[in-house]
């Protein structure tokens, strides 16, 4: 196999690699446990989510996408939530969690904390036993049989993962909000999905 071939053999392995943990995670997510999220997500005043790394990325997907529906959120970075940003949540708030393996360093003290103020805590992560998932409300399983790089160090397939556990959350919102694509027209008025919606 010449070096060229290498190269992309190995990309387009990373396809199969991401969708093989898609299907094992739509296989793992307890249907209650994400009926409870739902739940608590439509109704709550305020949404914050946060997470290292990778998954800190797809934390602040969420918070676009809960914007995008307007459900009030915002990403609150581990370092900014210990020193004052956790007075942005009060009780009966959502913090939002992601971690792979639920033992982030980072992210214990902002569960204790907005545990004690009396805020539900949602923890998207592979091990529901874990510091994390012990100190969480509702847990959000993922799957990742390995990272798409050929040394599985790189958090690419649990991004994906993640990512698509926030989506299929927004997608489900949608649904348990009723809302519209006239009520998303209004606050999207640019780009080319603001110019078709506003179009009608």
């Amino acid at each position: 196999m010449s070096g060229t071939d290498k190269i992309l053999a190995a990309a387009y392995a990373a396809f199969e690699t991401e969708a093989e943990s898609l299907r094992a995670t739509a296989g793992v997510l307890d249907r209650a446990e994400f009926e409870k999220a739902v739940s608590v997500l439509a109704s709550a005043e305020r949404i914050a989510a946060s997470g290292c790394g990778h998954s800190g990325i797809a934390c602040r997907h969420f918070a676009h996408l809960c914007c995008c529906i307007e459900r009030p959120a915002r990403f609150l970075s581990p370092s900014e939530a210990v020193h004052g940003g956790l007075g942005y949540i009060c009780g009966g708030d959502v913090m939002m969690l992601a971690s792979r393996g639920g033992e982030t360093d980072e992210l214990v003290p902002i569960a204790k904390i907005c545990r004690a103020k009396g805020a539900t805590v949602i923890l998207v992560t592979e091990k529901p036993g874990s510091t994390l998932g012990r100190l969480s409300d509702i847990i959000l399983r993922i799957s990742v049989t390995r990272e798409c790089d050929r040394d599985n160090c790189q958090g690419t397939t649990s991004f994906a993962v993640t990512s698509a556990v926030f989506d299929a959350l927004g997608t489900a919102l949608i649904e348990k909000l009723d809302y519209s694509s006239r009520e998303f027209a209004v606050i999207h008025p640019n780009g080319a999905v603001g110019k078709r919606l506003n179009s009608k």
